[in-house]
């Protein structure tokens, strides 16, 4: 079954695994079937929250449907779901899509500097023949979307403000994904690999100079304790991240049409939901660091251009170069305006 939805936008990842009594099929007379729901972050993260309105949504339908989300990682690592998801041992999950690309590496574009320049833009994106080459690949997959959610980020700087590439040069970075670190490197930073939780110690002992992540995490991790310029997403944003609600088709075709209804239904909500708690995360951020006395700028439209130069000689480049249909995918994407 293909499936394709045209709904508002939105790290990385919610599994929801069916219960013993879905082991069969779903009768009406059966009672009410138990879906378990894990994802990485804890409670107040809004991920969660996004999973909490779907199972409260899929409860209050009364399709004998029903939700548990065990959070923080409890029962599955997050990128250890796509697999299962594929073969209908987990059912749904809120899953960063480039978590996925050792398996298809297309969906590295999910996660390429400077395809997505705002969260308006990611709406438009979600329309375009590029998500639908990208949905067909997690289709053939034995996957479906239920919600298209994205998540902006930007960079935070211990020395001088990001802007250009050429502020860049000579500081030592850590990047968020190896598309970005390409684009860095070729902007002539250096690159200190490590998780997000680990910036604000490599910053404090001057491992790191700057780092790039998502705005989440930057207020999460008390980044702001640490940095002197923070270079918000702005209209002009070179980091989004494709965080997408999917739903193994295995597990959707084992429900009846009123549980399918409350799904995908609960899944608009959500998507709705997340697309504006996104744009929060952002001002959020924003409000976060000023209040810390760190400064807050936003990219000019050709400062972020001149940062697309250098990706398309080093991250589209390689993407291209070694992913099959890669340029088209980055053609695609570029086209949306």
């Amino acid at each position: 079954m293909t499936l394709f939805l045209k709904t508002a936008v939105g790290t990385a990842a919610i599994v929801v695994s069916m219960g013993l009594a879905s082991a069969g099929f779903f009768a009406p007379t059966a009672g009410a079937t138990t879906l378990k729901a894990s994802h990485q972050w804890n409670t107040s993260d809004v991920r969660h929250k996004m999973m909490q309105i779907i199972a409260d949504d899929v409860a209050k339908a009364n399709v004998d449907l029903k939700i548990k989300i065990y959070p923080s990682k409890s029962l599955y690592k997050p990128k250890e779901q796509w697999t299962p998801l594929t073969r209908g041992q987990l059912d749904l999950t809120a899953f960063p899509l480039a978590y996925a690309a050792g398996q298809h590496p297309e969906f590295d574009a999910t996660l390429m500097p400077g395809l997505v320049k705002n969260h308006e833009h990611a709406r438009r994106l979600n329309n375009s023949k590029f998500m639908a080459d990208i949905k067909k690949i997690i289709n053939k997959s034995g996957v479906m979307v239920i919600a298209d959610t994205w998540l902006a980020g930007g960079f935070a700087s211990r020395k001088q403000c990001i802007r250009g590439p050429e502020t860049m040069k000579g500081l030592v970075t850590r990047a968020a994904g190896k598309a970005f670190e390409q684009m860095l490197v070729g902007a002539g930073a250096s690159i200190a690999s490590m998780p997000s939780s680990e910036i604000y110690t490599a910053m404090q002992t001057g491992v790191l100079d700057a780092a790039n992540t998502s705005s989440g995490s930057f207020v999460s991790y008390r980044i702001y304790e640490q940095a002197k310029c923070m270079t918000a997403p702005g209209d002009q944003a070179l980091w989004f991240m494709y965080e997408p609600i999917l739903m193994s088709t295995k597990s959707f075709n084992k429900l009846n049409k009123a549980q399918q209804k409350a799904i995908l239904a609960a899944g608009k909500k959500a998507e709705a939901f997340f697309f504006d708690a996104a744009k929060g995360l952002d001002d959020k951020m924003v409000k976060v660091f000023k209040k810390a006395g760190v400064k807050v700028i936003t990219m000019t439209k050709a400062e972020a251009d001149a940062w697309r130069a250098i990706a398309k000689k080093t991250s589209y480049a390689e993407f291209e170069k070694k992913v099959p249909g890669g340029k088209k995918l980055i053609e695609e994407a570029l086209a949306v305006q």
